[in-house]
């Protein structure tokens, strides 16, 4: 092969790679990148392969060099972009190759060495939705017996460093996959149930287990160290828990393996299986990890139901331990001083019960009927006989670990005593033995009576053991562990080494967890479902007894039968039928969805008739396609500004179901993914004359719950729960019937009525009331002497209210995960200080306007607060709530205090003392409206007012601004740096509040509006009394002489 092909061939793989990472323009040519790589290595399936136009130079491929390349190139630029339309198209199953092959490629060697990446290449990236079906489908089709085999084939052209080195790595990225979904999903009860810790872990011990099972045909050393370091690493994530588990959460690996080890071990080819298990654990790393293990056996062996019955089943099931112990361990041996210090370690450092000395005893005497092993005997009754005789242990043990020790001591001597061709030396030798002697002496001298009592039980079965008669007498009666020696008397009077096994066969384990089900029972899906229409169904029914419903009989008729919802949608998604009609694309990216909304290159004569499946396709898609764009690279931020101009411009031209819920939606996930770019054009836009209301409505909307979103509140308040003036109507008797209303109920009404915007003011502003309610009360004497004795001490159990499930289901899912940009960081720069400064230079341009048409005759003047402009009382109104909104979204702000909060302020009072056209309020009643005197007239002029919509708002927005300001440093900064600013407020709503007192008449002021501007009024009132009250001694003196 000439260098010049090879670098053809490198440079032709290297070009299948940059394509994928560019955006890719269809779904055709996405399938012809993706089948080229997986036909040269064999694992393309059959249905794709008329997509492989493109054929990659075999011989040049290699699967360790590229396929990690293309498998990151996949999860961080295609998959992300393209899920929807490759699981419309039913082409999913392509991309899932190039992580977890399919059963039909499972023989082939690629499709390992591509699971074996797989693993690395996910837990390399951060974690996704798809990522994680990933790792759930590997864990099930590829899991640890079968990557061991893929690593250490005999195919595999790697040294044995290297596949050590990529084993190691295997068994990490295994051991991780838990801990970094739980990570990601937190809980949530969307993660795939089969990847949670109990469940997982459970799986990867029986696959372990299997592991075994297979390599102990070959133990080869590298077979062995490979699974000693797995059972480290298990031993590492704590899979060896030193007790029993109390739930399914909780994995345990002998819990989960000790049925299927019995059953092999019972099996006539053990004896492979018994010595690979004893060569991997004399292999493990550290004695650490061996006494782990050890801990976790002795743990999940059988329960001795009664530790000292001495029936033949029960020495039978101590015998099958036993047994199981000696298969796994071996035996007790001088030249093994890693086991036999483990287990000294294990069995004498921590605290068992009489039954597991029973089963040690046993497994040191081999557990063989007609054979014990003396040598193993005599090394486990040393280790006990100085654990025994310790001053320590007979001073300050507790009584279970003197009754453990103690049984363990004389079933020793027990099975010296019934050993075939034994010697009962070390008995005879240790009766004579002055530390024996002594310790006797001190367990006689113990204050406790029960441990007196072990001492002098020990005393006198040595000495009969030896050929001696003692006997200290007092052993009649139940106090003082009289009754726990006589069983332990009873009991070694036989071996339970001389049991017969075949009694223990039917005994079942009672410490295995019976609601754990292997994971294999969870069903797994392997990509998102697609939401299909449901077809309806037809019923039939039965006859009825009312005549008025029956129809003629009618002769037979000679046309054929209508046909039903399921063959009216193969007719039309009959692709032969279909002719001329050409299917909309669903955008994949960010530049394809601003193309559909806001054609930059002009409508060419054959796309004129497609603008409507356009417009409709982009609105169905924007909401989620653009929020799965927020952490995905730079996308995002370059097509922020071009999608929002194309959003705020759409008009319902074309009577789209559901137009303005899905435009509001789209501009409200690019004010929150990118309200760095987004934010700032909508403001801009906002201020230009090309606009209606409509549309500067979607914009304020956008803006003010893109912002809670940021802030992590919630986008529906409490009041859209019991709304106010939502459900009452003027004239109840025009109101049409329920049906009908719903019928002819407009997008305007609709918006009217469910006004989130001011949903949310009306919450915001009844919290600030509520917030000022106590420290009002507590001036007042007699309110706080009546409050403390109406007082009620709360019930110890206090019920909590459930929350209205309509409302929290229209809340966004995004709210209750952190976001990337809190609001907090973009508040003052993004959204507050743009809009006011915005505002202020869009008002200076509209009054410089009207003066130079104000010469002009009253048909022919310039009027800024015209119908549908913005200083038009209907959207300053909405303006200055949403600023209210956002002013009090940003409260934590570092810049709330210093900026935000006297420019809202300042913008609250200017706009609600001084007019901001000539023909604002203007009325046909001049006179009548002079004699009254309204509230915000302005002075020498007849008959200009200010709306009550546009008081009530600037009145709210000044009373969060000012509860802000108390609730963060009191009114401190609000009181001596703006003094000025503050009294003026105060005046301005106390002379509003005044006015409506005497009866005061206002424009657009009647029935709930005239409520809530006497609420706000009255709230401004107090917030500026408290804030004056408190800082009056240290406030400037502003009195003129």
């Amino acid at each position: 092969m000439s260098a010049e092909f090879t670098d053809s061939a490198l440079a032709q793989i290297r070009d299948v790679t940059t394509r994928l990472q560019n955006p890719v323009p269809d779904h055709t040519t996405l399938l012809q990148l993706l089948c080229a790589p997986l036909a040269c290595i064999g694992l393309l399936p059959p249905r794709f392969r008329q997509y492989n136009v493109s054929p990659l130079p075999t011989n040049t491929f290699s699967i360790h060099r590229h396929i990690p390349a293309l498998q990151r190139t996949l999860l961080e630029h295609v998959i992300r972009a393209w899920e929807p339309v490759l699981v419309q198209e039913d082409s999913y199953s392509l991309l899932e190759q190039y992580f977890c092959p399919d059963s039909l490629f499972f023989t082939s060697a690629a499709a390992g060495q591509i699971a074996v990446h797989a693993y690395s290449t996910i837990l390399a990236l951060p974690l996704t939705d798809y990522s994680i079906r990933f790792l759930a489908r590997l864990s099930k089709a590829y899991p640890l017996d079968v990557l061991h085999s893929v690593v250490f084939s005999d195919h595999s052209k790697d040294s044995s460093a290297r596949k050590t080195v990529t084993w190691e790595d295997c068994v990490r990225n295994v051991a991780a996959i838990p801990a970094k979904v739980a990570n990601v999903t937190g809980g949530k009860a969307d993660s795939p149930p089969e990847l949670e810790q109990g469940a997982y872990f459970n799986g990867v011990s029986e696959r372990c287990e299997l592991l075994v099972a297979k390599l102990s045909t070959n133990p080869s050393r590298e077979n062995i160290t490979s699974v000693a370091y797995l059972l480290g690493k298990l031993v590492n994530i704590g899979m060896f828990s030193p007790s029993r588990p109390n739930s399914p959460s909780q994995p345990s690996f002998f819990q989960t393996t000790l049925p299927t080890i019995r059953a092999r071990l019972s099996s006539s080819e053990s004896s492979s299986y018994s010595e690979f298990w004893s060569k991997v654990l004399y292999s493990l790393p550290s004695s650490l990890v061996l006494q782990s293990i050890l801990i976790s056996l002795f743990s999940s062996m059988a329960e001795i139901p009664s530790a000292l019955d001495s029936s033949m089943q029960t020495r039978s099931l101590v015998k099958r331990e036993a047994r199981l112990l000696k298969d796994l361990l071996g035996a007790l041996k001088e030249d093994n001083q890693e086991l036999l210090d483990s287990w000294s370690a294990v069995a004498l450092g921590r605290e068992w019960s009489e039954g597991h000395a029973r089963i040690f005893v046993c497994w040191a005497a081999g557990a063989e009927t007609d054979q014990t092993d003396v040598k193993a005997l005599e090394i486990l009754f040393t280790k006990v006989t100085d654990m025994w005789t310790t001053p320590d242990h007979i001073r300050h043990s507790f009584l279970s670990r003197h009754h453990y020790l103690t049984s363990l001591f004389l079933i020793a001597v027990c099975s010296f005593r019934g050993s075939k061709g034994g010697t009962l030396s070390p008995v005879h030798a240790l009766a004579l033995s002055p530390p024996f002697i002594s310790a006797v002496s001190t367990y006689i001298s113990h204050l406790d009576p029960s441990v007196r009592r072990c001492g002098m039980l020990v005393a006198e079965e040595v000495a009969r053991a030896a050929g001696k008669k003692l006997d200290f007498g007092d052993w009649e009666g139940d106090q003082h562990g009289r009754s726990w020696c006589r069983q332990i008397r009873e009991l070694v009077k036989e071996r339970d080494v001389d049991a017969d096994v075949a009694v223990a066969v039917g005994i079942s384990e009672p410490g295995i967890l019976e609601n754990q089900q292997p994971a294999t029972d969870i069903p797994f899906k392997t990509h998102p479902e697609v939401k299909r229409p449901a077809r309806p169904t037809v019923r039939d029914v039965e006859y009825d007894s009312d005549d008025s419903l029956t129809g003629y009989a009618s002769p037979s008729s000679s046309r054929s039968p209508s046909p039903d919802p399921s063959e009216l949608e193969e007719i039309e998604n009959d692709p032969t039928l279909r002719v001329g009609h050409k299917k909309v694309v669903q955008p994949v990216y960010l530049a394809q969805l601003g193309e559909m909304v806001r054609n930059t290159s002009g409508l060419k004569a054959e796309q004129e008739d497609m603008e409507p499946q356009n417009v409709e396709v982009a609105l169905n898609v924007a909401d989620e396609l653009i929020r799965r764009k927020r952490a995905y690279g730079t996308e995002l931020e370059e097509n922020a500004v071009n999608l929002s101009y194309g959003f705020i411009g759409l008009k319902d031209n074309y009577d789209l179901e559901r137009f303005e819920e899905k435009r509001r939606a789209a501009l409200n996930a690019l004010v929150s993914c990118c309200p760095r770019k987004a934010a700032p054009a909508m403001i801009e836009e906002f201020f230009r004359n090309q606009y209606s209301v409509d549309q500067r409505y979607a914009i304020l909307n956008a803006l003010a719950l893109g912002a809670r979103e940021l802030a992590g509140l919630p986008v529906i308040a409490s009041s859209a729960i019991q709304p106010l003036s939502m459900d009452r109507v003027s004239f109840p008797s025009k109101r049409l019937p329920s049906a009908l209303h719903k019928k002819y109920l407009t997008s305007g009404d609709e918006d009217s009525a469910n006004n989130t915007v001011q949903q949310l003011l009306e919450d915001i502003s009844r919290e600030a009331l509520e917030n000022g309610k106590d420290s009002a009360a507590e001036k007042v004497p007699e309110l706080v002497r009546e409050r403390q004795l109406r007082i009620r001490k709360p019930a110890k159990i206090t019920e909590v209210p459930r929350a209205n499930g309509a409302a929290l289901s229209r809340q966004p899912q995004q709210v209750l995960t952190r976001p990337q940009t809190t609001f907090t960081d973009v508040a003052a720069e993004y959204f507050i200080c743009p809009l006011i400064n915005r505002f202020w230079l869009f008002l200076r341009d509209e009054q410089a306007h009207e003066a130079r048409t104000a010469h002009q005759p009253a048909l022919h003047r310039y009027s800024s607060a015209g119908t549908g402009l913005i200083l038009n009382a209907v959207i300053l109104a909405r303006f200055l709530g949403a600023l209210a909104v956002l002013v009090h979204a940003a409260r934590n702000a570092p810049e709330w205090l210093a900026v935000i909060a006297p420019d809202a302020l300042e913008l609250a009072v200017t706009l609600g003392t001084r007019p901001l056209s000539f023909s604002e309020g203007e009325n046909e009643d001049d006179d009548s409206q002079a004699q009254s005197g309204e509230p915000g007239q302005r002075t020498g002029t007849k008959g200009r007012s200010k709306e009550a919509a546009v008081l009530t708002t600037a009145l709210e927005l000044a009373l969060v601004v000012l509860d802000g300001c108390l609730d963060l440093d009191g009114g401190r900064s609000i009181g001596l740096e703006h003094t000025s600013l503050l009294l003026g407020t105060g005046e301005w709503a106390a002379d509003v509040f005044a006015k409506l007192e005497k009866g005061a008449k206002m424009l657009g002021g009647g029935g709930i509006q005239k409520v809530g501007l006497r609420r706000a009024a009255a709230g401004v009132v107090l917030k500026v009394d408290e804030l004056t009250t408190k800082w009056r001694r240290s406030m400037i003196d502003m009195v003129q002489p």
